[in-house]
């Protein structure tokens, strides 16, 4: 009997880019240097949500650059694959030239498919962006980033706004821009962070970075845990901006202008867990006048803040609601 030519072909073969952090480039490296076994630093990985496939790729790839005593890679790496047999996990945003947000309709600008990027008009009115801004300006801060080493929340030159978090539904008019927003995204109200506000002043900007969370802290360990992996993104507009402060996706040569009321929305953890790199993103400096922005993520599971799983340890069992 002899064997069809298809049970002797190779099975196909890629290049793909995997796209990373410095922080989590150094925590796969030093791991290794430390005498890690790769298969343990890929079931810590997986076990954040990390596609395993992925995850051994990243760390396989970063052993063969320490073996072979090459430079340390910036941002990405190219490997070789098996090409996949099945299909991808479909998007979650329709495949439609208008969104149904339940109070309102909004047409879809533009949008790509590798990553999921899409570009909504008026998902705001003119007067909800305007009191959006108004109740964030009394509670602005200096915006923060987590240490990778820490996990704590730090002040640092790679983005430079102020912002605020409210919470989620935390006066009805914002309960209505949540379930708006929540229906726009295709995920549970329950699931999304509290709306952030952000505020750009003239020379603001932030560095190329991704939104889902890297596995390489406590903090963002723990909040994976409680809420699973962030999945999606929507950053709306609250205000023209004279010059400057477009939102950039280098991997993709993607620039996109504020206008008010205008969202941009991409998606980047499918539901086989599968992060893209692709969504690397910065905020382009603000030339002239300021920029504002308000943002709501996305997570696998209801959203739980730090704070309510503090409390709920803190409360007897007996106490409880059932």
């Amino acid at each position: 009997m002899h064997a069809s030519p298809q049970s002797l072909t190779t099975p196909p073969r890629q290049l793909a880019t995997l796209h990373f952090t410095a922080e989590l480039r150094d925590w796969i490296v030093q791991a290794l240097q430390r005498g890690g076994r790769p298969d343990e630093l890929v079931r810590a990985l997986a076990a954040q949500r990390f596609a395993p496939d992925v995850a051994r790729e990243l760390v396989e790839a970063f052993a063969r650059v320490l073996r072979e005593g090459l430079p340390l890679p910036e941002g990405s790496i190219t490997v070789e694959r098996t090409a996949p047999a099945t299909a991808p996990a479909q998007p979650r945003l329709p495949r439609a030239s208008v969104l149904h947000g339940g109070d309102r309709d909004v047409p879809v600008l533009s949008r790509t498919e590798r990553p999921v990027v899409a570009v909504l008009e008026g998902v705001l009115s003119h007067d909800e962006c305007d009191a959006l801004m108004a109740a964030a300006r009394p509670r602005l801060a200096p915006s923060t980033l987590v240490d990778p080493r820490t996990g704590e929340h730090i002040v640092s030159p790679d983005r430079t706004s102020e912002g605020m978090f409210f919470r989620l539904a935390e006066a009805p008019w914002l309960a209505t821009l949540d379930a708006r927003i929540s229906a726009l995204m295709q995920m549970p109200m329950e699931n999304g962070e509290g709306l952030q506000v952000l505020r750009y002043a003239p020379g603001a900007q932030s560095r190329p970075h991704f939104d889902f969370l890297m596995p390489n802290n406590a903090a963002n360990q723990a909040s994976i845990a409680r809420s699973g992996q962030r999945v999606s993104t929507m950053v709306i507009y609250l205000n023209d901006v004279p010059a400057g402060g477009e939102t950039l996706f280098p991997e993709i040569g993607l620039s996109v202008v504020p206008r008010k009321g205008n969202a941009l929305y991409f998606e980047y953890c499918d539901d086989h867990g599968q992060l893209d790199g692709r969504t690397l993103h910065a905020a382009a400096e603000v030339l002239a006048g300021e920029k504002w922005v308000a943002t709501k993520w996305m997570r696998q599971r209801r959203f739980v803040h730090a704070a309510e799983a503090e409390r709920q340890e803190l409360t007897p069992p007996e106490s409880r609601a059932p």
